[in-house]
């Protein structure tokens, strides 16, 4: 018996001997070299086509589509938010018009990274599909018969036994069985061949990987995000016209949005107040109380940062947070003509806030015409003091509020049909109330306090009842289920053509010249598949155990005992092991 070689030097005539054997082990298509002055268009198209779908491209794709979603990540998106666009059009007016040519402003719609995207999808569908066919077929079929001449075989033994073929050839089908090769007898060998979940997991990474292109294309086309502002004890019902604003895909309807509202019970926050991380929160939750449909049953539920409420294929998140003086304003008379809840937005971490209070309705001067009141709002939550110089919070919480209030009359332009924010003032056909000095009126106000405008033109009031308020962005993106599923099908079928080696193994038993039967072993796996020697030596081991050696016919030279488990490198390891 010899012991267990490995040659990978390749031999004149080994894809020949090897037969179907030597069949790829894989079911990655052969790339051949196009006959060039042969090739029409038909032979370009199908060149074309081949390399289209070729692995190599498949991936320089997957590798362009990264690079292209870089600018989406770093160039402000319209999709995302128009005010950072327009700023950035007007800091770098030499740039824009040239981003505006790219699409580098709506890289995700843009038509040179759906060119990328389609191709990829083309491509990985024109690989998966001839390989699943003609990885079915191996299922389908046996594992190939054993070469004529297995010693050119990159890992092979041999061996005299006094056993009969057929003991031998038995004992060898029932020990790949038991090691779970598939196996069977033909002819004078047995034919054994193992690893075919390595092509499962290789297939299963690329239909995941379209699943994902699918997804991420579905959930793009029928997406819609959504941002609302609500005060404590104010509600929100899902439809457009509920939204400060809303951003959708292009084959959303407004049919497409979950039919459900919710109410705001309560909004809790709470800060650390010492050491380095004095004003930080500790906790941001929302107390909601919420239906679906139209008759649905009530339902309460705690909404907190990153943990939504998930409605349908809805999911509501908190987002902002800040605080919303409650504000009286009366006329000369005496006679209430606004009061509400009017939300300021946070300018700080510790949730310096501004914005304006509006009276736009009900309100006459001290000669009876009828006006408009402005009060641009500067409000802290908690005041270091007339000591502190400027009109900054000291902490995020409650402790010590105080609203600033400058007072202005005349026309807001509300009804010039021109949209405003509700949280800026158009001061061009406003006028400044004066104080006696003649500077603009305005006045510090703790709560229950209460500002007189001058010359009998009312009064404002903060009321001791301050709310807080919670910002809520609504998302609904069909499709985040399937591109999760299909992220962790990715990475299962990676990991299984990673870690899993397919190889072919073959033991032939015939009766030598002199009567004796000589066993020959051989083993055969991908250029990869380094434990081809030892797992042939390791099965040659135990057979041999079960036929063990004959001595050498008279005349011969007696050689050492061999050991079937040794395994004697020629040339290197098994690199190579796939001779095609």
């Amino acid at each position: 018996m010899s012991n267990t070689t490995t040659d990978t030097t390749p031999k004149s005539g080994d894809d020949q001997d090897l037969g179907a054997a030597g069949s790829q082990l894989s079911t990655a298509p052969r790339e051949e070299p196009p006959h060039l002055p042969a090739l029409g268009v038909i032979g370009w198209a199908r060149w074309f086509w081949r390399q289209l779908t070729s692995m190599r491209v498949a991936l320089l794709l997957l590798l362009l589509l990264s690079l292209a979603a870089i600018p989406g990540s770093l160039i402000p998106q319209t999709g995302i938010d128009e005010t950072k666009v327009a700023d950035f059009r007007e800091q770098h007016e030499t740039l824009a018009p040239l981003y505006d040519k790219l699409g580098l402003f709506n890289v995700y719609s843009s038509v040179w990274f759906s060119a990328i995207y389609i191709l990829l999808f083309i491509s990985l569908i024109g690989c998966i599909v001839p390989r699943t066919w003609q990885f079915v077929g191996q299922l389908r079929g046996r594992p190939p018969g054993a070469p004529r001449r297995l010693t050119r075989l990159p890992a092979h033994t041999t061996w005299r036994t006094g056993a009969e073929p057929e003991q031998v050839r038995e004992a060898a089908l029932a020990l790949l069985k038991k090691r779970r090769f598939r196996a069977h007898v033909t002819g004078d060998a047995v034919a054994a061949e193992k690893g075919y979940l390595r092509e499962v997991g290789n297939l299963l990474f690329h239909i995941a990987l379209i699943v994902m292109l699918i997804a991420f294309a579905w959930g793009q086309l029928f997406k819609s995000e959504g941002n609302k502002l609500i005060v404590e004890g104010d509600g929100f019902s899902n439809t457009l016209t509920q939204y400060d604003d809303f951003k959708s895909g292009n084959l959303f309807t407004n049919d497409d949005l979950v039919p459900f509202s919710f109410d705001v019970e309560e909004f809790t926050g709470t800060y650390e107040r010492t050491g380095p991380n004095k004003g930080t929160p500790r906790t941001y939750e929302t107390e909601l109380t919420y239906t679906e449909g139209a008759d649905g049953e009530e339902k309460r539920a705690l909404v907190k940062v990153n943990k939504p409420l998930e409605i349908g294929d809805s999911k509501v998140y908190l987002v902002s947070h800040g605080y919303a003086p409650v504000v009286t304003v009366r006329d000369g008379k005496g006679k209430i003509v606004f009061q509400d809840a009017v939300p300021l937005l946070p300018l700080d971490a510790n949730v310096t806030s501004s914005g304006v209070v509006k009276v736009l309705d009900g309100y006459r001067n001290a000669e009876g015409k009828k006006e408009q009141l402005g009060f641009n709002a500067f409000f802290v939550p908690t005041f270091g003091g007339s000591a502190s110089g400027t009109m900054l919070s000291q902490f995020p919480a409650l402790d010590y509020p105080v609203l600033a209030l400058s007072a202005y009359h005349g026309d807001l332009k509300a009804d010039s049909g021109i949209p405003q924010s509700v949280y800026q003032m158009d001061k061009t056909k406003m006028k400044e109330f004066k104080d006696a000095d003649g500077e603009l009126f305005k006045k510090l106000l703790t709560p229950g306090e209460t500002m007189t405008l001058p010359n009998g033109a009312g009064s404002v009031t903060f009321e001791k009842d301050i709310r807080e308020w919670a910002g809520f962005q609504v998302v609904q993106e069909p499709g985040g289920g399937w591109a999760l599923g299909g992220a962790v099908a990715a990475i299962a079928g990676l990991a299984g053509s990673l870690f899993i080696q397919r190889r072919r193994v073959w033991v032939r038993a015939v009766r030598g010249a002199d009567g004796v039967t000589v066993v020959e072993m051989a083993g055969l796996g991908r250029s990869e598949s380094a434990k081809v020697p030892e797992e042939l030596g390791d099965l040659a081991g135990i057979l041999y155990d079960q036929a063990p050696g004959a001595p050498e016919p008279d005349g011969a030279a007696a050689p050492e005992t061999p050991d079937p488990t040794d395994t004697d490198t020629e040339a290197g390891p098994a690199e190579g092991a796939e001779q095609q």
